[in-house]
């Protein structure tokens, strides 16, 4: 993993520790939505929703496009792989753990 993904999973991961961009981001997992759509059923205004969207879009997990008058935004792919390969790198070094701790002799595990 590079430097540069390392530090693009960390603004993603900061940005995602809010609980309305977290769901936020969730939503457009589903699909793409306006920030109309997105903001219903959420506890917050549409001008909120729109900073959030910012937020977002800087760490790199967001994407949007003009359709007509208003922006349609969708998960950014590259940001979901810089997130992909974070976690993967964790989730390996979790396994290399375990097993070391699995191929121990017993006695030495106590």
């Amino acid at each position: 993993m590079t430097y540069q993904s390392t530090t693009a999973a960390t603004r993603a991961f900061a940005a995602l520790g809010d609980d309305t961009r977290r769901a936020i981001f969730e939503r457009l997992g589903k699909r793409p939505l306006p920030v109309g759509k997105l903001t219903a059923g959420l506890s917050v205004s549409r001008p909120a929703v729109s900073q959030h969207l910012k937020v977002l879009k800087d760490a790199g997990l967001v994407t949007d496009r003009a359709a007509g008058t208003r922006r349609v935004y969708r998960l950014n792919p590259a940001g979901m792989a810089a997130l992909r390969d974070q976690l993967e790198t964790f989730w390996n070094r979790a396994l290399d753990g375990y097993q070391d701790v699995v191929e121990q002799p017993t006695e030495e595990r106590s």
